[in-house]
């Protein structure tokens, strides 16, 4: 993500953007690992519900902390410390790459409730990782005011990408 991705800060602290927000990036990309996380967790056989849920809501924590770090490093200026104030803010903008990993890592843990196995509920994860990121997609879209042609072709855009990683999952599969 570049720097322009990270809300400008008011003189009072605030985020200018509040209420306008059309900055999906993180959930966006977000949904996309998640996804590429159930696509590669049972590509060797059954794998075990516990260590599939931890597994999304680890590597959505990490890679929320990269992006924090990235964030911070980028907007470093020459000889100033970083703030408190400043990881906060960068922080709290992309929690929404942990919030994405959530609802797969959910339908997951709570499959068994529904006599599923694990590998259907790591389908069923897929399933919402990719419908979360098209959902992403057509939302910024839709509130940066796009026309409707162009929220139809981000969301398409965003469902091949999905099942590019679920053409992955079948194949690595098999």
């Amino acid at each position: 993500m570049s720097g322009s991705s990270v809300p400008p800060e008011s003189g009072h602290g605030a985020d200018r953007t509040a209420g306008h927000r059309t900055d999906y990036a993180g959930a966006i990309y977000g949904s996309i690992l998640a996804a590429s996380v159930v696509a590669t967790a049972g590509t060797t056989g059954e794998y075990p519900r516990f260590q599939a849920v931890m597994l999304l809501l680890i590597t959505g924590l990490v890679f929320w902390a990269t992006h924090v770090y990235a964030q911070i490093a980028g907007e470093r200026i020459v000889g100033q410390r970083w703030s408190l104030r400043q990881i906060r803010r960068i922080g709290v903008h992309e929690w929404s790459i942990v919030e994405a990993a959530t609802l797969p890592a959910a339908a997951v843990a709570l499959s068994p409730l529904f006599g599923m196995s694990v590998n259907t509920g790591l389908w069923i994860a897929l399933a919402i990782a990719v419908a979360q990121q098209v959902m992403w997609a057509c939302l910024s879209a839709v509130r940066a005011g796009a026309s409707r042609g162009l929220v139809v072709a981000e969301g398409f855009v965003n469902l091949a990408l999905g099942l590019i990683i679920v053409a992955a999952k079948v194949v690595l599969k098999h």
